[in-house]
Parts: C-alpha cells; structure tokens; sequence
C-alpha cells in the first residue's frame, strides 16, 4: 500500500504542476503562449487528476473496503459440517487454490496450498500479484480464528482488512452462514502443505488506477447474514447452486454472459443452449464436458467441476438456467 500511496502523491503533484504552469501561460503576455500552453497543462492537468481521482479511488477500495470485525465464532466441526465443506470446497476452491501443475495452472488436486498467480496466468500481471492463498494449516490460514477465517470467505478481506481483489469479484459473499461455516470445517480437517511462493494480493498503482475506473467490476459487498434458499429441485435453490459451483463467476450474475473486460474475454450466455435440451441431456453433458452435437467444452469451461454436482443440484441448476431471468 506505501508504494501506491507514494505513486498517487507524485501523480497529484504533477496535476498541481500542470495546474500551476497552465495558469503561468494563461497570464503570459504572448497571445501563442496563452494558447498553446493554457490549452496543452490545461488537458495534462484534467489528466493527472483523473488518474489521481481513479487511483485514489481503487487504493480506498482495496485497502479500506470497510469490512466489519471479525465475529466471535467457533465451528462446531460436526460430521456433517465437514461433509458439506468438503462438498463445497472441491467445487469451487479448488479451482484456484489446488496444487500447481507442471503446465503452472491448479491441478484440481489436493493439496490446496496454492501458489497460483491469477494475474500473469491470465494476462493481466500488470495489474500486480494475485496469488491464490495456502488453504491448508501449512499457510497463513492456519493463524487465523475461525471469525476471521468466515470474514475473509464472507467480506473477501485478508487479515489485515485489505480486498482480496480477484476472490471479490466471485460471489461467494452469497454463501449461507451455515455452508461458509462448514468450508471452515472442512479445511481445519486438511493436512498442512508448504507453499514456498508468496501468496496474497500485492496490487500495483496500475491494478489500482483500472480498479477505481471500474474496469473490474464493483466488489460485491458481504452482508452480516445469509440464508440459503431451501434445497430442492427449484430455480431459487437451482441459483443457488449456480453461486457455489461457480457458474455465476463466470457467466455473470445472471448467468446470461458477460462481455470482454480488463481480467479477460467474453463469456458466453448458457441459456440458449440449455433451454434446447432436456434435463437428463443436460445432466449427461455436464457430466461428460461434450454438448449434444459432440462438440467437447472448450478448455476455459471448468466443466469438472459441475460434473461434481450431486443429481438433485445438477436438476435444480437446469430448472435455473431454462426459467425467465428475474
């Protein structure tokens, strides 16, 4: 954070500069002068303010998000907590967290020590260093009280109360208490892993210039309580599960698509396709990663992951994607 504050304050003084050399030329005698330099610092001054404004902008959010304090809680660690964190936690965190591969992408094998770089992974490292977090009690997690560890699920802050920029783009703020307290079972269970690369967010003045432009996305902000729908083969319990098996991270918020942006390209709108088949052929390609046609997934679709859907959630998913959009 001192870097990017440093790097704002040399911004604003060149926006004070320009403003000052601008208002030196408009007072200048020569007619040429009023209007090539009044004109000329006037626009570098707009400009260095504006870059002043948005990163001052995206560093308040990153690192004064305004999460609350961590409660006062203890997981019981039940049996079945454990099961449905397990459950949870091998749908959708083990798609960044899991061991890396040789190919430098997560395996989608344990251990869950991370190490990933999903900035320069996907193209975007000059936003900085967004490295996926040791899950294990061999990473930082292992210091944390289970309130902080349901703050840092549920307000996607590190201990420290900085954003944990990429997870707060992902919608696991909508997880209920109840299933953000089993992932917190579950991975007091796993066995510690060492990690030697260093994990967490450090975002450049850059990532936080495109940040406060909002080329990003707004962070979704966590609510003190959340309920989840009851389960059931439903369209409300079906955008649920579209929540934890990270379709909605993905297809956006609706699961109708989202448009090319800064953290990578467009991503199409499953609804067409799956309102053409019926609920067992859905099940069948969501299973295999091959679309009716015989044409296979693409390798961006983490098909692997629904293929983990348990037959009910995998029917309440479909009644989701083929009701209207609300």
């Amino acid at each position: 954070m001192l870097v990017n504050l440093i790097i704002l304050l040399v911004v604003f003084a060149f926006a004070v500069l320009f403003g000052w050399l601008c208002y030196r030329s408009i007072r200048a005698k020569k007619l040429w002068k009023k209007l090539v330099g009044g004109v000329g610092f006037a626009l570098l001054t707009l400009i260095f303010l504006a870059l002043a404004f948005m990163g001052g902008k995206g560093i308040a959010t990153a690192y004064f998000p305004g999460a609350p304090a961590a409660p006062d809680l203890t997981v019981a660690g039940t049996p079945e907590q454990i099961a449905r964190g397990d459950y949870l936690v091998n749908m959708s965190c083990i798609g960044c967290h899991s061991d890396v591969g040789a190919d430098g992408a997560p395996s989608m094998q344990h251990p869950l020590n991370g190490g990933w770089n999903i900035a320069a992974a996907e193209g975007f490292g000059f936003v900085g260093d967004l490295v996926a977090e040791n899950l294990t009690p061999g990473g930082k997690l292992a210091g944390y009280t289970d309130g902080e560890l349901f703050r840092t699920l549920r307000h996607r802050v590190d201990e420290d109360g900085d954003l944990l920029v990429f997870m707060s783009l992902l919608p696991y703020a909508q997880l209920s208490d109840a299933d953000t307290e089993a992932i917190v079972a579950y991975l007091r269970t796993l066995p510690a892993a060492e990690q030697s690369a260093a994990t967490g967010d450090k975002l450049s003045f850059v990532g936080a210039l495109m940040f406060g432009a909002g080329m990003f996305g707004t962070p979704e902000k966590g609510t003190d309580s959340v309920t989840a729908p009851p389960q059931g083969v439903t369209a409300e319990y079906g955008k649920y599960v579209a929540t934890f098996a990270e379709c909605r991270g993905c297809h956006g918020p609706d699961v109708t698509g989202t448009p090319a942006s800064a953290m990578g390209a467009a991503v199409p709108n499953p609804r067409p396709l799956v309102g053409d088949l019926s609920q067992e052929q859905f099940a069948e390609m969501m299973r295999t990663g091959v679309k009716p046609d015989g044409v296979a997934f693409p390798p961006t679709m983490p098909w692997q992951v629904a293929a983990q859907l348990t037959d009910d959630d995998l029917a309440a998913l479909y009644a989701y994607l083929t009701a209207p959009v609300q």
